[in-house]
């Protein structure tokens, strides 16, 4: 009657509500942070509690994750006193010698070339007025150190907060789905939301688990090769390039250039460790990583470095975890939603917002 057209209201309905969407999930970051790091630590307990559930006469999963929680908590304790012990020893032994290795490394090299050395002296000159620097910020700040305690601790809570959600996660996860699922009618949205949540589910836990797999492999390469060899601290070494295997192609690259800068700098077989890094990096990212992923990860290697700078920048460490994850969850809706666009000739979402709107 008054001129409107339907279509048009119906976008301008859809982008109002994805622009409030965001808004919302901007002011509540943090909470939605943990609660996503709950649902990645389901992910990673679910083939677990699976498998328990399977030899408990029980009708309910709880024993089983009772279970689960049990036996992770002891590898996580034992690890804790076997490697982490490992790892603390080691790091404060080379904060204790790497002045002298700096100092030992800087003196000219009478086989080498006069610019080769003033290129070394150098680069040490900036490494230790960046020592001096960092140091003198810490004295500084010493005075705010309990203020920042203070908050440190209040996170704290988030290492017993996270278990328990995923608790709840892995117990209820099905009905939730299922609750979801009922906010739609039988037909082809209920069917595309149906798809898209299936498919969520088997790019999160392939992926979740594919990094803790790669993770793990690359922490008992490193620490075997490291052992032989004869490579300074190690382990602490190995933990390091594990861990940053969670930060996607950055963090590799990162943890080889400071185990290159760590044997350039005491002088342990550094063609062999170069050679070793390179290798293993192509094993790893042409053999294992692939092979892990499977499906569900597919994405261009400049899209990944994009979404790690990006989500670098709006939320920090915690964007640059989940950019991958994110990255592909948005192209599963991308192509689902066209697939079903061009099965029913009509915008899928538009019809969602438009059904599930109150009247």
């Amino acid at each position: 009657m008054l001129g409107i057209d339907r279509r048009a209201a119906r976008a301008v309905w859809t982008a109002a509500l994805v622009l409030l969407l965001m808004g919302l999930v901007y002011l509540v970051r943090r909470t939605l942070f943990v609660f996503i790091l709950a649902v990645l630590f389901a992910y990673l307990l679910s083939p677990l509690v699976d498998l328990l559930d399977r030899f408990l006469p029980t009708r309910t999963r709880t024993p089983a994750l009772a279970l689960a929680y049990v036996i992770i908590l002891g590898v996580a304790v034992l690890a804790g006193i076997q490697i982490g012990s490992l790892v603390v020893e080691q790091a404060h032994r080379f904060a204790k010698d790497f002045p002298n290795m700096l100092q030992g490394w800087q003196a000219p090299s009478p086989d080498a070339p006069p610019w080769f050395n003033n290129a070394k002296a150098d680069a040490i000159g900036k490494i230790r007025t960046a020592i001096t620097e960092r140091t003198t910020d810490l004295l500084s700040a010493l005075p705010q150190a309990g203020l920042r305690f203070i908050t440190v601790a209040s996170d704290l809570i988030y290492v017993v907060v996270i278990p328990v959600l995923a608790f709840f996660f892995l117990k209820d996860g099905r009905a939730i789905r299922r609750h979801f699922l009922e906010m739609l009618d039988e037909g082809p949205r209920r069917t595309l939301l149906d798809d898209v949540l299936a498919d969520i589910n088997v790019l999160l836990a392939h992926y979740m688990r594919s990094l803790v797999v790669l993770s793990l492999a690359a922490f008992t390469t490193y620490g075997i090769f490291f052992s032989i060899m004869g490579v300074p601290y190690g382990v602490l070494l190995a933990a390091l390039g594990g861990l940053l295997e969670f930060i996607p192609m950055l963090g590799p690259f990162t943890a080889g250039a400071s185990i290159v800068l760590v044997a350039v700098i005491s002088g342990s077989h550094v063609l062999t460790v170069l050679i070793f890094l390179l290798a293993y990096r192509m094993l790893q990212d042409y053999v294992l990583s692939p092979h892990l992923m499977e499906r569900g990860v597919e994405i261009h290697p400049l899209l990944v470095l994009f979404g790690v700078f990006a989500g670098g920048e709006v939320a920090g460490i915690a964007g640059t975890l989940l950019s991958v994850p994110v990255l592909a969850m948005v192209r599963i809706l991308y192509l689902r939603v066209r697939k079903a666009r061009l099965h029913t000739g009509s915008s899928p979402l538009v019809d969602l917002t438009a059904e599930t709107r109150v009247p």
